[in-house]
């Protein structure tokens, strides 16, 4: 039961080792503890803006199109310091907005340009990141000018929007509302690799198999977004770098259409910079010295020549005319034989072969020269894999069909991990409800709540079936992606009502009584499967000799079936419930390990993950009634019984070989409770352990019912946007 039985990784889409000791002073001793920062990260003391600052209330009040008109003037103002390829900074720009996109992966949600985080270490010296501290530094006129309105987050991504409509596409819309974050998002698990762009075989089972890629990985090597452009660990084969491309991408949730759509239409405009030599390029932005300030990736040689510039490695532009929307792209990879060669910096390339010298794009310092084009190992997949050479054929033969693909997966790309439009803002945002963006009509609020619990009380369903209903419907929420949760009701719906941790049967059962009850009351099954779990939890609280009200906001809406993307939200399944004491089978990481990344997710702190596992145990809501840490006698009512017996001395904790463990009485040698390293954690734990002595004390009974209510009251509106100011 303690998940460590297996070696492998298997489809675990969880933090491997990300939540034990790391090599901190406090905690390098110990490397095997649980570390608990992955809960601790984003406190109130990070954040410099005013406790009363609501971001927003000053989104709204921005002056939407001024901002936009200044991004799209500082396009074409060239600066000495960083002169602008060509004249234009659309390149750069669509470059920082799409690696600050593209770290998003859908198996956790995590990474994305919803929070600024390409601002901090890892993301902003990965090697696949150099120079886009440059881009940065060309905003912060705009930054400074519109202020703490105007996020890191959406001037980023808007930088990138108004680069692609100043060279001639029509981008298909643009929602203000992100908010950063200031500081290193540490719960984001990048790889085990202690070095940068190790070779491919520390992540993948097979690496002749691009699926047995780590989950809950994406990209190909420590550091880099998506694929190698030289190829499949640094070796050209376009056939195989193709097999890549399709799972890097799926795992961002694209198909093959949005897949080579991005991959064109983002080469299309800008160039790649490989004209000088690596071995005299600076260290990057954590690592240059401090009177660079953060200026990373030095290059003494650059002398404001684009040609001398390093950045990836390899060097050229994709089309002809690299500031103009067009079908450029196309023209060059399917007009011309292609041919492996050297860039200047000695990285792997393709050039274009007796391309006549007119038809080469203009020098990007130089207008009087002209310089070979190249495509990497990714566009010549486009070419030589037969799916990927048929969409392309048909972007070729329709270029509005092309831009129109393209400006929706870039949309996609770029606002995946917002959320439900609710979180979006500005004059720009699509009327257009998009399947990914998990749509979730507006709910019902006139109906008579207290009417509706009365039904629920005396539809003799227990408390822990309906305590366990509102839970599992609730915690699919992911804050990383803002997806999932009991907006929504999806659990009734596949693949929902169909995974194995919703124990079918029971939820079955349970939605065959609670649907009825909706229906006559004119509510949502959303609502009154909240509303179900909060009587059984107040029914709870009476057993244990409290009267606490839980509270309750009605509104929630019913999603349908055709509002679900039924594919994407598979990977919202959990494998472990760490509150319900269930794992979908045994895995590498530890239950408790899977427990923090789950409580990260629903947005708990430890003090809060704390409660809610203790209260739930002592509820009975264990999967398939299973009795692992239920220390109580009093299964049922809600108790700090859990933490009493806990840290009860009285008691002694035993292994088995099955790597559970047993209670016993210190004096009689009787087996009085089973548990698992999930349930113990809570007294080994030295921080876990000072709060479950804060609720085992006689005078916190009361405190533990609120602080039990408050957490989960946080948890069944995790995903109420609707109530956000």
């Amino acid at each position: 039961m303690d998940g460590n039985t297996m070696p492998g990784l298997g489809g675990c889409p969880v933090n491997h080792g990300g939540n034990t000791s790391t090599d901190k002073p406090v905690t390098k001793w110990w490397p095997k503890g649980l570390n608990l920062d992955i809960l601790h990260q984003k406190g109130a003391r990070t954040n410099p803006m005013d406790p009363d600052y609501n971001h927003r209330d000053a989104v709204k009040a921005l002056d939407f199109d001024a901002v936009k008109a200044d991004v799209q003037a500082l396009m074409t103002e060239s600066q000495d310091w960083w002169p602008a390829d060509w004249g234009h900074y659309g390149g750069l720009m669509i470059r920082l907005a799409w690696h600050s996109a593209g770290s998003y992966r859908m198996q956790d949600g995590r990474g994305g340009a919803g929070a600024g985080n390409i601002r901090f270490a890892p993301l902003n010296s990965w090697p696949d990141n150099a120079s886009l501290d440059k881009a940065r530094r060309l905003l912060w006129p705009v930054k400074k000018k519109y202020g703490n309105a105007l996020s890191w987050a959406d001037l980023i991504i808007l930088a990138g929007n108004m680069a692609y409509e100043s060279m001639g596409l029509k981008t298909f819309g643009f929602g203000f509302g992100r908010e950063d974050i200031w500081g290193p998002e540490t719960d984001v698990y990048w790889g085990s690799e202690n070095e940068w762009l190790a070779p491919s075989e520390n992540r993948y089972g097979d690496l002749t198999d691009a699926s047995t890629l780590e989950n809950p990985l994406s990209a190909v090597h420590m550091g880099l977004i998506y694929v190698n452009p030289e190829g499949v660990n640094g070796n050209p084969d376009p056939a195989r770098t193709a097999q890549h491309v399709r799972e890097t991408f799926a795992r961002m949730a694209m198909d093959d259409e949005e897949t080579a759509a991005l991959t064109c239409g983002g080469h299309t405009v800008g160039k790649a910079h490989g004209g000088g030599d690596h071995d005299h390029i600076g260290a990057e932005p954590e690592g240059c010295p401090i009177h660079m300030q953060g200026f990373g990736w030095h290059n003494p040689g650059h002398e404001g020549k684009a040609a001398n510039a390093f950045t990836s490695g390899i060097e050229g532009a994709w089309t002809k005319e690299p500031t103009k929307w067009d079908m450029g792209y196309f023209d060059y990879l399917f007009g011309y034989d292609w041919e492996l060669t050297k860039s200047p910096a000695g990285a792997n390339q393709w050039t274009a072969v007796n391309m006549p010298e007119d038809e080469k794009p203009l020098d990007p310092s130089d207008p009087s020269g002209r310089a070979m084009p190249l495509m990497t190992d990714a566009d010549m997949a486009m070419k030589v894999d037969p799916i990927y050479n048929e969409i392309c054929q048909k972007f070729r033969a329709d270029p509005a069909y092309f831009a129109d693909t393209f400006a929706r997966a870039w949309f996609k790309l770029t606002h995946r991990d917002m959320g439900p439009k609710a979180n979006y803002y500005g004059p720009d945002v699509p009327a257009e409800d998009l399947i990914w963006q998990d749509a979730v009509p507006a709910g019902p609020t006139g109906y008579d709540v207290a009417a509706v619990k009365a039904k629920i009380a005396d539809s003799g369903l227990s408390a822990a079936e309906l305590i366990a209903t509102a839970w599992d419907s609730a915690r699919t929420f992911r804050g990383s992606d803002k997806r999932g949760g009991a907006n929504g009701a999806r659990i009734r719906l596949a693949p929902q009502k169909d995974w194995a941790g919703n124990e079918p049967d029971r939820l079955a059962k349970v939605l065959g009584i609670l649907e009825p009850i909706a229906a006559e009351a004119g509510a949502s099954v959303a609502d009154v499967i909240v509303l179900g779990g909060n009587v059984g939890l107040e029914q709870a609280i009476a057993a244990g000799g409290h009267a606490v009200d839980v509270p309750f906001t009605p509104g929630r809406g019913d999603a349908t079936d055709a509002q679900t993307d039924a594919d994407s939200f598979s990977v919202l399944e959990p494998v472990a419930d760490g509150f319900r004491s269930w794992q979908k089978e045994a895995y590498a990481v530890s239950a408790e390990e899977m427990m923090l990344d789950r409580a990260q997710l629903l947005g708990l702190t430890a003090a809060e993950m704390t409660v809610l596992v203790g209260g739930m145990r002592v509820l009975g809501t264990n999967y398939d009634g299973n009795t692992y840490g239920v220390f109580t006698d009093n299964v049922g009512a809600l108790t700090t019984d859990f933490f009493v017996n806990l840290t009860d001395m009285a008691y002694s904790w035993h292994p088995l070989t099955d790597g559970t463990y047993e209670l016993r009485d210190r004096a009689t040698g009787d087996i009085k409770w089973p548990a698992t390293s999930a349930d113990l954690v809570f007294g080994s734990n030295s921080i876990l352990r000072s709060y479950a002595e804060v609720y085992a004390q006689d005078d916190n009974k009361e405190k533990f019912v609120r602080d039990f209510v408050a957490a989960w009251t946080k948890v069944m509106n995790a995903d109420r946007f609707d109530l956000v100011a």
